[in-house]
């Protein structure tokens, strides 16, 4: 017998491999077990999961992330995704309703029932304006508004009576707010119909961050509850809408609003009555005021010479108003508005020599004018635009009656202008078009030129080669 085979511990002997060791030196295959072995033991601890890891495939490896570190992740992709990603399981859909900021209801039992707070718990922006509205969901009758959209069960009665019968009461509106209150403290916007006082008094109270507030159906009483957010900054009042719903905002609550709302940046009226001492209370309490928007005002005439408290004004917009101002006064008593910047007009009658004097007077220090759809602007209107000389940009759309002429005499006093716009005003030829008004042209920054389709059709062509006899204008590239 050799010495090797006497004595089987001798180092000299070579031991056959065994599997333990190659189990131990290789660790890599070991990864997976140890992971699936983590997992189990967090879904033991989870009392709400039951279900053990039957295969590696199908192990959710997002189980280890926090719910922050996820919350991170999934901020980080498109918006398109958002719903995609909200079905993959019931955390996910938790932490996406945490992302969602903007949301608007059409259920108003999902907002008193307390879901809405759970589902999304960090809302910023709620628009509770159609879920304002009780509809029939089976009907086949659909009513579409500019600004609402409803199920009808019939359509034999007007829009008015409609509304006004599937409106919810004041009552449910303000139990709904308050619940919205209750739940979104950081809540900043919000867009709501026929609330009271105390509803807009409970939303104030708890919800300090409330910057911005569009207010349907709104009255003077209702402003006193509005007065109460002190850190309102955006502010959108409809009181008057025709053929839908009717409500008074006159000079006592645009006072009441101008005392309480002293932060104010952006102002629309909407269908609201008023006055001189309306806009002067706002003028001279809302000193923050920059925007201005009147939107189909019944104001009294005589409130065109307001605007002049308004010192830091700086954009002006009229829309869709039937009158100006009639009736405006003197010129000594209308004074202007020194930090305007910016006159919109849109789909406004301008009928009325006096009145656009008188508007163009007060805004004689803007320096863009803006005139789109406005029924009225001829040559002798805008003439008046003359005393406006810092106009350095001027758009016309849809001014049919204005001509070559009449915009000739107006821009060349302008000797700051830089950008003119002129399109779909049928009137303006290009046949004549003077050396004086070419040559304005050629020193503009900008010139968008298409007053009518021949001058569209011919601008279109411009350096392609089409219409030459025998042109070549296809390029090979």
């Amino acid at each position: 017998m050799s010495v090797l085979e006497e004595n089987p511990d001798s180092p000299l002997k070579k031991r056959p491999p065994r599997w333990s060791d190659i189990w131990l030196k290789k660790t890599k295959p070991l990864k997976h077990v140890v992971f699936a072995m983590q997992l189990q033991s967090l879904a033991s601890k989870d009392p709400k999961s039951q279900t053990l890891i039957p295969h590696f495939a199908n192990i959710d490896r997002t189980l280890l992330l926090s719910d922050e570190l996820l919350l991170k992740i999934l901020s980080k992709l498109p918006l398109s995704q958002r719903n995609p990603n909200s079905l993959v399981c019931k955390r996910w859909l938790y932490l996406q309703g945490r992302l969602v900021r903007s949301l608007k209801i059409l259920d108003w039992n999902f907002l008193v029932s307390g879901r809405l707070i759970t589902r999304f718990p960090n809302l910023a922006h709620v628009d509770l304006l159609n879920g304002c509205l009780f509809s029939p969901r089976n009907s086949g009758i659909l009513l579409t508004h500019r600004m609402v959209s409803m199920q009808m069960r019939y359509g034999n009665c007007s829009n008015w009576e409609l509304l006004e019968e599937n409106l919810l009461p004041v009552e449910v509106v303000d139990g709904g707010l308050q619940a919205l209150a209750n739940g979104c403290p950081n809540l900043r916007r919000l867009v709501v119909i026929n609330a009271s006082e105390l509803g807009l008094l409970t939303l104030a109270e708890e919800c300090l961050t409330l910057q911005e507030l569009e207010l349907h159906k709104c009255n003077d009483n209702v402003l006193r509850g509005i007065a109460a957010c002190e850190n309102l900054q955006i502010l959108k009042l409809v009181g008057n809408v025709d053929g839908l719903y009717c409500s008074l905002v006159s000079d006592v609550g645009l006072t009441i609003l101008a005392q309480g709302c002293k932060r104010l940046v952006r102002l629309e009226l909407s269908g609201c009555e008023g006055s001189f001492d309306g806009i002067k209370a706002i003028g001279q309490c809302c000193l923050m005021l920059e925007e201005l928007t009147i939107c189909d005002h019944r104001m009294e005439d005589g409130w065109l010479a307001a605007l002049s408290y308004c010192e830091n004004l700086k954009t002006l917009r009229l829309l869709s108003c039937k009158r100006i101002d009639l009736d405006p006064g003197p010129d000594e008593y209308l004074g202007f508005c020194p930090s305007l910047e910016r006159l919109h007009l849109q789909k406004c009658q301008l009928r009325s020599k006096k009145s656009v004097r008188a508007l163009f007077r007060v805004c004689e220090a803007v320096r863009e004018v803006v005139v789109l759809d406005c029924w009225g602007l001829d040559n002798d209107m805008f003439t008046f635009a003359s005393v406006c000389r810092r106009v350095k940009f001027l758009s016309l759309e849809g001014c049919s009656l204005l001509t070559t002429e009449g915009l000739e005499a107006t821009v060349l006093s302008w000797l700051d202008l830089e950008t003119l716009v002129v399109v779909s005003c049928k009137n303006i030829k290009e046949s004549d078009i003077s050396p004086a008004l070419a040559t304005l042209f050629c020193n503009l920054k900008e010139l968008r030129w298409r007053p009518d389709a021949k001058s569209l059709l011919s601008s279109s062509l411009m350096g392609t080669g089409m219409g030459k006899k025998g042109g070549k204008f296809f390029k090979r590239t």
